[in-house]
């Protein structure tokens, strides 16, 4: 590399405080969100993000010969990735979600790299960039769902594995019964610390492998199947082994280590793959790598990059026009409350034991629930008739719905249980007053017990059915009415033996229709 190709790697001072100025107002910006994001990294199913800054740095430098052998231009079109990433932040700030505020700092900075080396130099740190995202934990209702989706798929698996090996074994949800024990397949045994690192992984061999469009796309979707797969056959080995050494086999270092092994034998299968692949496209090995580094190497001897505007000796239009909106953004977000707390009409302590005919119960939550839900206030009753038939009404207000402090929805809670939806939808209930309401209705069940459910969301004057609507009104009233309270509700009747459905759903919308007039005593409307 020339000394000339050196120096054009060397920042001007224009440039060293056009990063100072943009890393510290996105560190104003986003360091809310990320405090949040480095906690993430402390949970075993995203240790591997602590790796992705680390790699992204080392692929940008393997790049250097090739971007020092182009001029870097000032280009308008960064604008388009930078609006987007202003709003994706407002949606998030506004609407409580972290991930497009993780979104909206990687849309401002791939809009700032574009707008100040242009769009030749970031095509070719495009991968790096892009893998970025990795870095990222998902939405909590996608990731809740994820977890419990995998948890029950690795455990029919392990069930499966276990038939196979002439062992008795049933499942109910996520527990697994082999007779002499029951193994609960809890979140630390769903499969996500696996999956998530060995996509990242498949990323990483796809991008280095010089094969077909195909053979990468293959590489990186095979990783799924084969995490799930190797995860089932783990949980399957626990059962076998179980009447050998006890207990200690779920738990502590030969839980820690099957883990560990069953990780390693998925990245070898995935290294078979690679071969295999190799074989096919009948390419040796490094045979890309050497040409590209070649060919990276002449062009780097050969150009010398300049700076399109004037040397960096000034700033360009665009990174002017990039830092007033980056400031008033970091101003706005923490100068104006966009979100009053909107206590609730009566707490919940007065809510009635007695509605109509029914007779309730108040019930306690634990304290550890409390704190993992964040809520305001709540009320739980179990309420019974005159027949003797049950009902249980669940209510969680929250004054205000922020960042990480935001309703739970019973479609995950419940299946985590064990429960499984036989049914699910929506249904229309009559209210007085000829007022309608619709509403989430599952059918679930677990073991032997039959439950019939509804539950909605009151939000601001609202009644919503799924997380989508609530993040979006959440946003749109934190904007233009400074509110983002709301409540879960949630009422639950067992279908009792050589009892209908139908009788349990005529109960479910006696009751429905009689406790909502009751509870918009308590619950601020619009």
């Amino acid at each position: 590399m020339s000394t000339r190709a050196v120096n054009a790697l060397i920042p001007s001072p224009a440039s060293l405080v056009a990063v100072l100025l943009y890393g510290t107002l996105l560190t104003v910006i986003f360091s809310p969100a990320y405090r949040i994001m480095f906690k993430w990294w402390e949970r075993d199913d995203f240790n591997h993000c602590y790796f992705v800054p680390v790699i992204v740095l080392y692929l940008i430098w393997e790049k250097r010969h090739e971007l020092a052998s182009l001029p870097s231009t000032v280009s308008w079109w960064g604008a388009l990735p930078l609006a987007v990433g202003i709003v994706f932040f407002w949606l998030g700030e506004l609407g409580g979600e972290y991930y497009t505020l993780y979104l909206s700092s990687w849309f401002i900075l791939v809009g700032l790299l574009w707008a100040h080396l242009g769009w030749s130099k970031l095509r070719i740190i495009g991968f790096p960039v892009f893998f970025l995202l990795s870095m990222f934990p998902p939405p909590n209702f996608i990731y809740n769902n994820l977890s419990m989706n995998l948890k029950l798929v690795s455990s029919r698996l392990g069930v499966a594995a276990l038939q196979l090996a002439g062992m008795s074994a049933f499942r109910e949800g996520n527990v697994i019964d082999v007779g002499f024990t029951q193994l609960q397949v809890v979140d630390a045994c769903s499969g996500l610390r696996y999956l998530l690192p060995l996509v990242v992984l498949g990323c990483l061999v796809a991008y280095f492998h010089r094969g077909p469009l195909w053979q990468k796309i293959l590489l990186v979707v095979s990783t799924i199947p084969l995490s799930i797969v190797t995860n089932g056959l783990r949980i399957a080995s626990v059962g076998i082994l179980y009447p050998i050494w006890g207990a200690q086999v779920a738990e502590g270092f030969f839980h820690d280590f099957s883990g560990w092994f069953i990780f390693m034998c998925t990245l070898g299968m995935l290294l078979v793959e690679l071969w295999l692949l190799r074989k096919i496209a009948g390419k040796p090995a490094g045979e890309g790598d050497s040409a590209a580094r070649i060919g990276s190497s002449s062009a780097a001897n050969s150009a010398v990059a300049t700076d399109s505007a004037g040397g960096g000796r000034h700033f360009p239009l665009p990174s002017v026009l990039a830092l007033a909106l980056l400031f008033a953004t970091a101003a706005l977000s923490h100068g104006i409350e966009f979100r009053e707390k909107m206590p609730i009409k009566r707490p919940f302590t007065t809510f009635p034991q007695e509605v109509g005919e029914w007779r309730g119960a108040r019930q306690a939550m634990e304290q550890k629930f409390l704190d993992e839900l964040t809520l305001s206030d709540y009320v739980i009753v179990n309420y019974q008739n005159n027949a003797g038939k049950e009902v249980n009404f669940y209510t969680a207000y929250y004054e205000s719905q922020r960042k990480g402090e935001s309703i739970h929805s019973p479609a995950t809670c419940l299946p985590g249980s064990g429960w499984v939806f036989q049914e699910s939808g929506d249904t229309r209930i009559v209210l007085p007053g000829e007022r309608t309401m619709t509403v989430n209705r599952a059918f679930m069940k677990k073991g032997g017990v039959k439950e019939l459910t509804y539950y909605w969301f009151p939000q601001r004057g609202r009644i919503l059915t799924n997380a989508w609507q609530l993040k979006m009104y959440t946003f749109w009233d934190a904007l233009t009415r400074q509110r983002t309270d709301g409540a879960l509700v949630r009422i639950i009747t067992p279908v009792y033996p050589n009892e209908r459905v139908e009788s349990a759903e005529e109960r479910l919308q006696a009751f429905t229709r009689q406790i909502v007039p009751v509870l918009d005593e308590f619950l601020p409307g619009v």
